[in-house]
């Protein structure tokens, strides 16, 4: 356990430490006091902005309310004696900056941890499901932000109840089966029963996200891989490339449309172990190689479906990467193998927001040059409205870029080579 970081303080007349874990990268403070129910909300919130960490010893349901106390603080808005006009690349670096010091403060509230993963506080929950899914079995206790631990809580309740995915619809999943015998129904019921049961077979799969892996909550992409035409190509040589496949929702939907066989990609382990476990459970796994991979896998395809991060910024841990795409890393190194991985005649479908576009990160004729740069012609473009809840949010700093976002899904051959 030597690997690990510590965090040390000082309490009851020595000095203590213990592992410190942290999943957005964030080093252990090198302040920290002991604190409890005794201590008020302004006061907890000044140390936090002063960079102090609180060690909770008392309450756990009080924790609670006071790091709900300090999130209030943190969001309150600034009085402003004029309205300051600026552009929207300023927008996103002050949300950015905004939400980075957000994060720093209300996670200086910190939790000690048993070496079983419980909590030795007053009303505590048991969160030892939750804990070993992201950090498995540890042999000492550790400190961990409450935030950060209402993150593996929330998490774990994504992937215990999963996510509807409508492109799925109908496919077989004995989680969704009826017992095997059900008890009979009066004859009254029967019409009403029979309709019902008609309804739970229409019943979406699910998609269970892991900690750490994007969830495909944004549905218009995955609607888009479902609705496009595939290529003909695929009539003959039935395999699809899913790069990037994150919870193997994408990997999912092809198949579910026909794709004999599937190859999905990823770096992270996380990813692969996500996406292996939910096509499984969609009996699925058949039909989909789930291969750790830089992008591309050995050979070629009919067709290459890649949605890389949409954003082109620097992620300010390793839990943003599935978001932000330093300098469009993942985005020019899809398009800059998709020729050599292409089968002639197939397709590459790159689906990507133009949310970017509008906060002024990346232009429209820069995204056109690399596809042309990278021997590929656009085939066509599919465009979809977005409908999450920051579209109407006018209070949302990025409103303005929100609203006007198209999600697209690019379709990408290999240029035509035309002899003089």
């Amino acid at each position: 356990m030597s690997d690990y970081p510590k965090i040390t303080w000082h309490e009851a007349g020595i000095d203590q430490s213990a592992r410190w874990c942290s999943e957005s990268a964030t080093p252990p403070p090198k302040k920290v006091v002991i604190a409890d129910d005794r201590i008020s909300a302004d006061a907890a919130y000044r140390l936090a902005c002063e960079g102090t960490a609180l060690l909770w010893r008392g309450d756990y349901q009080n924790a609670r309310q006071l790091l709900q106390a300090m999130a209030r603080r943190c969001d309150e808005k600034p009085k402003k004696n004029k309205k300051l006009q600026i552009n929207p690349i300023e927008a996103f670096n002050l949300h950015r900056q905004a939400q980075s010091q957000r994060a720093r403060t209300l996670g200086m509230l910190l939790l000690p941890f048993n070496a079983d993963h419980s909590i030795p506080l007053r009303r505590a929950p048991d969160v030892h499901l939750a804990c070993s899914e992201v950090y498995g079995d540890v042999s000492e206790p550790y400190i961990l932000s409450l935030r950060g631990l209402l993150g593996l809580i929330g998490a774990h309740e994504w992937r215990k109840n999963g996510v509807e995915i409508p492109a799925l619809a109908g496919i077989a999943n004995p989680m969704l089966a009826p017992p095997s015998q059900p008890s009979p129904a009066p004859e009254s019921l029967r019409g009403k029963e029979q309709t019902n049961r008609c309804a739970s077979s229409m019943l979406y799969a699910r998609i269970h996200p892991h900690y750490g892996v994007f969830a495909p909550i944004r549905g218009e992409y995955v609607g888009l891989v479902n609705e496009t035409p595939l290529p003909e190509l695929i009539r003959t040589q039935s395999i699809a490339f899913d790069i990037g496949t994150g919870t193997g929702v994408l990997s999912a939907v092809l198949a579910r449309r026909g794709i004999k066989r599937i190859v999905a990609t990823d770096q992270d382990q996380r990813a692969l172990a996500c996406a292996h476990e939910n096509l499984t459970r969609l009996g699925l796994a058949d039909q989909v190689d789930v291969v750790q991979a830089d992008l591309f896998p050995e050979g070629r395809a009919a067709l290459i479906v890649c949605n890389p991060p949409w954003v082109p910024a620097r992620p300010s841990s390793p839990l943003e990467y599935a978001v932000f795409d330093p300098e469009s890393r993942m985005l020019k190194g899809f398009l800059g193998g998709l020729a050599a991985h292409l089968e002639p005649g197939g397709e590459g479908w790159l689906i990507l927001s133009d949310l970017a576009e509008h906060l002024g990160l990346r232009s429209r004729t820069e995204l056109l040059a690399d596809i042309e740069a990278a021997g590929l012609q656009v085939l066509g473009k599919i465009d979809v409205k977005p409908h999450h809840p920051r579209v109407s949010d006018s209070s949302d700093p990025l409103h303005a870029a929100r609203a006007a976002e198209l999600t697209s899904l690019w379709r990408l051959g290999k240029q035509l080579i035309v002899d003089n």
